[in-house]
């Protein structure tokens, strides 16, 4: 999710929170048991969301233009805040 995260940072989700397109979420990963993933929610598609990577030309990038649309039931809620560390804490307000 760079450069919008990167690895090691922690991060606060507000579970259940309502999410709309252009908000990070987290979500259990469709293709891997008991993996979380962060991605970009960009818009609803039937009964889920369609999850993206900030970055499309990543090495080894996965997200819905992969595996389709995340169930709702595998969306687990909404980034909003990186305390970790603290040279890149900040607030991620709600998009809608």
């Amino acid at each position: 999710m760079a450069p919008t995260l990167r690895p090691g940072d922690a991060l606060l989700v507000r579970r259940g929170g309502r999410v709309t397109a252009g908000d990070l979420v987290v979500a259990r990963h469709p293709e891997r048991t008991g993996t979380l993933t962060v991605k970009r929610a960009t818009f609803r598609d039937g009964d889920g969301w369609w999850l993206e990577s900030d970055n499309q030309g990543a090495r080894g990038r996965r997200d819905s233009w992969n595996w389709g649309a995340v169930p709702d039931e595998l969306v687990i809620g909404r980034v909003v805040a990186c305390y970790w560390p603290p040279s890149r804490a900040s607030v991620f307000r709600p998009s809608g």
